[in-house]
């Protein structure tokens, strides 16, 4: 008999919102000039946001010519109660105590430290003196799934419960203007937002989703596509815009390969989570699956409220899909990020898995 890890708990935690439409006519409007700002106009306008998170507002306060140390200090002060609060709410979801988690791995590519937000939380939630902990960074958008992955292996090979926190501050690596009149970069001012988002698994059915599989392709040879440099001016994030074409080469193939290991197709997924790194990346996605814009509508209104917060979004857009009035029984998340990688993960309602 096949034995999972299922999610018990899911958490979110959110900074500030604030309004895309006065973040331009606040702040960006007025660090580009002539044929730049109209082109930074557009940007703006077609990412597909409306709203999005900031622990630090450029409206309230410039962090542009901060150095990365600065950066870094301001990162503990705003992810440790965000990430603390994303766990607690999982936790509690999962009827569980703090202490009773025997594994906590936290992803993070937007600030370092150590002591870790792995210790620190650990330490503010009264986690047990033998937990084990595990810090993933760098990995960007697609984190998540490797983290759920890695933590739903620890949950069926020990037989405890797992907490997987990401927390993104995206907020605190704004260029200084030399740099952010680059269209990558404009790019990246216009998507990028803020979140924490945590999920507790335990083993054998909790009711809830149960981790099936989680899969994985990276084309090496793209790895210049998508970059995330330390710079003395924070985080600069480098993003081609040949990334959707990529995707569209290796979406289909992995999504298929995925789901025939467990004798399915497309269309028996009812619910898709896809990681919403901009309005091009869902087209392609949709049009290579041969998904509908009901499909997708998830993943866009996540965009739309929240903005792309990395590797927290594609459990914000798995959280809107189980809060639905019938939520999906299958579900199949999807996300992307440096290498060129893709990431797929296959849940499924204990009705379906027993």
């Amino acid at each position: 008999m096949e034995r999972y890890a299922t999610i018990a708990g899911l958490g979110i935690a959110l900074p500030t919102s604030v309004d895309q439409r006065e973040v331009w006519d606040g702040y960006f409007q007025h660090q580009y000039s002539g044929p730049r700002r109209a082109l930074a106009k557009r940007i703006f306008e077609n990412a597909g946001v409306r709203t999005r998170q900031a622990a630090v507002s450029p409206l309230l306060e410039d962090v542009a010519n901060w150095s990365t140390e600065q950066r870094m200090r301001r990162y503990q002060v705003e992810a440790i109660p965000l990430g603390k609060e994303a766990a607690a709410r999982a936790i509690a979801e999962a009827g569980l105590t703090a202490d009773q988690i025997g594994l906590f791995a936290v992803c993070s590519c937007t600030g370092y430290a150590t002591p870790g937000l792995d210790i620190l939380l650990a330490r503010d939630l009264g986690m047990a003196p033998d937990l084990q902990r595990l810090f993933v960074g760098h990995m960007g958008c697609y984190a998540a799934l490797p983290g759920l992955g890695t933590a739903a292996d620890f949950v069926v090979a020990r037989g405890r419960p797992a907490l997987l926190l990401c927390a993104e501050l995206t907020s605190l690596h704004l260029q200084p203007p030399a740099v952010r009149a680059d269209v990558q970069q404009i790019v990246s001012h216009a998507l990028f937002s803020d979140a924490a988002a945590a999920v507790v698994l335990i083993p054998g059915d909790g009711g809830g989703y149960a981790v099936r599989e989680v899969a994985a392709v990276t084309d090496s040879t793209t790895a210049d596509h998508m970059t995330w440099e330390v710079t003395d001016r924070g985080f600069r994030m480098g993003l081609s815009p040949r990334v959707p074409d990529v995707l569209a080469v290796h979406v289909r193939g992995l999504v298929v390969d995925l789901l025939a290991r467990h004798g399915l197709t497309i269309g028996d997924v009812d619910g898709w989570a896809v990681h919403p790194g901009g309005p091009k990346i869902l087209d392609v996605v949709g049009e290579q699956l041969g998904l509908d814009e009901a499909a997708l509508a998830p993943s866009r209104e996540v965009l739309t409220a929240y903005g792309n917060c990395s590797s927290p979004t594609v459990l914000l857009v798995l959280d809107a899909l189980r809060r639905r009035a019938a939520p999906p029984r299958r579900v199949l998340m999807l996300a992307f990020g440096p290498g060129l990688t893709l990431y797929g993960t296959l849940l499924e309602t204990s009705t379906v898995t027993a």
